[in-house]
């Protein structure tokens, strides 16, 4: 028996005819509602005889509201209904504005029929799914980057902040209480250290740490 109400949100004639005999061949599946825009669902969900779906694909890109605006309008007569974004768009912005928007699941355009049933018998037992590729993105977002490990000792350090406010070798020396030939031993170090060859590379290297 059907205990799965899906609704499709598509405005792309071809693909919305795809989804409709797909998912409208499975036993497990009922599909409620089928519109080209959220204006038009909202409206459907509103009538007195209306089922209200538990999962919705929804699209992006569509005549009058966006699908992301959509969400929350959604949410108000849906809350608990599980939206799966089903898209073209992959980038970080889109991505992040419908899961915090309160979709659950983000696919790619590009996923399989059979991967996109998959999404939503997974959403509509409580889970998540997410394209391959999207996931990849999701994770990268909260994985913490690694900071650039400074392979210079302290003074190597100190002699090349002082280098980068305009000093000379010996005012450095003389800032720093050592000889001249001790700050050019350091500097012969630390070129050797950072694979470089003048003291432009130097002060480049320097200003992006």
């Amino acid at each position: 028996m059907s205990n799965i109400r899906l609704a499709v949100i598509e405005d792309d004639d071809i693909v919305k005819i795809s989804l409709e005999t797909f998912f409208g061949m499975k036993d497990d599946i009922t599909i409620t509602t089928s519109c080209i825009s959220v204006e038009d669902f909202l409206i459907e969900i509103q009538k007195k005889e209306a089922i209200l779906p538990n999962v919705i694909l929804l699209d992006i890109q569509l005549p009058g509201m966006t699908g992301i605006e959509g969400i929350s309008e959604i949410k108000k007569y849906i809350p608990h209904c599980n939206i799966i974004m089903l898209t073209t768009f992959e980038d970080n912005d889109k991505i992040f504005a419908a899961l915090c928007a309160g979709a659950v699941s983000y696919l790619s355009k590009q996923s399989s029929l059979a991967s996109i049933y998959d999404c939503i018998t997974t959403v509509a037992s409580g889970g998540s799914y997410m394209s391959p590729g999207i996931a990849r993105k999701v994770i990268q977002h909260f994985t913490p980057t690694t900071k650039t490990i400074n392979p210079l000792t302290t003074r190597q350090q100190e002699i090349v902040s002082a280098i980068v406010d305009g000093l000379s070798y010996k005012m450095v020396g003389d800032k720093l209480g050592i000889s001249l030939d001790t700050v050019r031993t350091h500097i012969m170090q630390i070129y050797r250290e950072l694979n470089i060859n003048s003291k432009g590379e130097l002060i480049k290297w320097a200003l992006k740490q």
